[in-house]
């Protein structure tokens, strides 16, 4: 959707009272598979998200897609089955965004868990998979797989396969495909309050456009027997105060984003960190690598941008220390950061961060149904469910098929010589039907060193609901976190190549400009850089 489609649409609004079957609030993974999933099922949906779609944590998670080995090692059993088998469709309807990932875990003598420990959990990994991917490594197979890996007390490793994707282009595939179906999508609309009778029944909301910093915007008003709130770490700001026992735990995990130079890892490298035995990692991503993740409480309110802490910044460097101590990656090496807040519904008292259980958790208060918790591979299955809790409120439906594809493929083109098989594996991934557009919008040549093409910035910048600045660089594309300072040096060649399709004028972009810079450096930077002014 353009600017002009979206202005259409709220102005439509303004004019009348649209009727819907469903309105989802939560433009995350969540929201956009229920949204998906409603509209191809032949329901009339309104899907809007107060700020960008994916803008939350589905743009901020560790961007695997896997399916849960350390909950099977919790016991829970049936999340783990669920998530295997959701990652398998995944990886075969998304090949090229959903792609599979080598972890390897080293094992170090008189460290827990040992090779043997470990075999049988992947063990029973492979078989709830159906598939086997467990390998067992030599300290010399370990060290060709990770050069540069501590081989002090090295025993052994394990190998095995997991995914991993841009969790931000994932929504909005997902959200392509809602519209596809009939769905309407709008981003930067809050919902305001829930509508109800005088039974309590809802009937359904008031919205406002929160594109801009503009209190007088108008209060539009939507007509819908069911309101569903996928809103995460935001699940209980529409709710009513009725007593429902629901307590969601906003839980902060930071990454690093070092130059792949400086730390070269072709899988994804695993240990338990020394100071709390959480397993935590490092793995290439997006030309560069990433090292992940904490697991705290996030105090902070939730109306601002979540940022790093020192401790955490710490924290995460410790992990190349223990992992390759030849590498001394400091401070300076770092790139970006980001950190993301998981809505985890919290059941009892006293329970560490990462001892809670991530399964999500649905309410129903007489047509508002919320949803809170799980995880990025098993959004489909969370989001059938959540319907199935709403049917009630919903005219006769039948449901599409649960084997049914949700996605659409890329059309079959010719692959252009100059782009190579990776990058076009990733762009068929990436953008689908949309493919075609995507290629014709600008130049295919590459940006700076990364693998993103000038058309795809181009592309997005007309077509695909960008608002501000930081929609364009750190979701729509992830140049603002894998290109240094934000990408602050590429900004005028930025303008040059999308400025048809923003259609900002001097003012405009200045002023988007420094909106974006203030907001890399408080919530991407390092701590130490937020004071700092451009």
């Amino acid at each position: 959707m353009n600017t002009q489609q979206r202005a259409d649409w709220l102005s439509r609004f303004a004019s009348d009272t649209p009727a819907y079957d469903l309105v989802v609030v939560g433009g995350g993974i969540t929201g956009a598979g229920i949204a998906a999933e409603a509209a191809g099922s032949g329901l009339k949906v309104l899907l809007i998200e107060q700020q960008d779609f994916a803008w939350g944590t589905s743009s901020r998670s560790s961007k695997m897609v896997h399916g849960g080995l350390r909950y099977l090692g919790s016991g829970q059993l049936g999340l783990t089955r669920d998530a295997v088998n959701e990652r398998q469709r995944l990886m075969a309807e998304l090949p090229g965004l959903i792609e599979p990932l080598q972890f390897i875990m080293p094992h170090y003598r008189r460290q827990f868990p040992g090779p043997r420990l470990f075999g049988m959990l992947l063990r029973a990994y492979d078989r709830i998979a159906g598939v086997r991917s467990r390998r067992r490594l030599t300290p010399a197979d370990t060290l060709n797989w990770v050069p540069g890996l501590n081989p002090q007390s090295l025993v052994a490793a394990s190998g095995f396969t997991d995914a991993v994707t841009d969790d931000a282009r994932l929504v909005l595939r997902v959200i392509d495909e809602a519209r596809h179906a009939g769905a309407h999508c709008l981003n930067y609309v809050r919902a305001e309050q829930v509508l109800r009778d005088q039974d309590g029944r809802v009937t359904g909301l008031t919205v406002r456009d929160n594109s801009a910093d503009n209190k007088d915007a108008s209060v539009l008003t939507i007509s819908a027997p069911l309101v569903i709130s996928a809103t995460g770490a935001w699940a209980g700001e529409l709710q009513r105060n009725d007593g429902t026992p629901m307590r969601i735990r906003p839980l902060r995990g930071s990454h690093l984003v070092v130059p792949w130079s400086r730390l070269p890892v072709t899988c994804s490298v695993s240990l338990l960190h020394p100071q709390d035995r959480r397993p935590v990692f490092a793995f290439p991503w997006q030309g560069a690598t990433v090292l992940g993740t904490t697991d705290l409480d996030h105090e902070t309110p939730l109306t601002e941008e979540p940022g790093i802490s020192q401790a955490e910044v710490d924290y995460l460097l410790r992990i190349v220390d223990e992992l390759f101590p030849g590498r001394a990656i400091e401070e300076a090496d770092i790139l970006s950061t980001w950190a993301g807040v998981r809505p985890v519904v919290s059941r009892s008292e006293g329970k560490s961060a990462s001892q809670e259980n991530r399964e999500h958790a649905i309410w129903d208060q007489q047509g508002l149904v919320t949803v809170a918790g799980g995880k990025l591979t098993t959004f489909r299955l969370i989001a059938r469910e959540t319907l199935n809790h709403g049917k009630d409120y919903l005219p006769a439906v039948q449901w599409r098929p649960a084997s049914a594809p949700l996605f659409r493929p890329a059309p079959t083109l010719a692959r252009p010589d100059h782009i190579g098989h990776q990058t076009w594996r990733r762009l068929t991934g990436s953008y689908g039907p949309a493919l075609a557009g995507v290629l014709d919008a600008g130049a295919t040549t590459h940006i700076a060193d990364t693998d993103t093409l000038w058309c795809e910035l181009t592309w997005a910048a007309a077509q695909a609901d960008v608002v501000h600045l930081d929609d364009l660089l750190l979701r729509r594309s992830r140049l603002g976190q894998i290109l240094p300072d934000g990408a602050q040096a590429w900004l005028p060649a930025i303008r040059e190549h999308c400025a048809g399709g923003l259609g900002w004028d001097d003012d405009t972009w200045n002023t988007e400009v420094q909106r974006y810079l203030a907001l890399w450096r408080n919530a991407y930077a390092l701590p130490a850089q937020r004071s700092q002014t451009p």
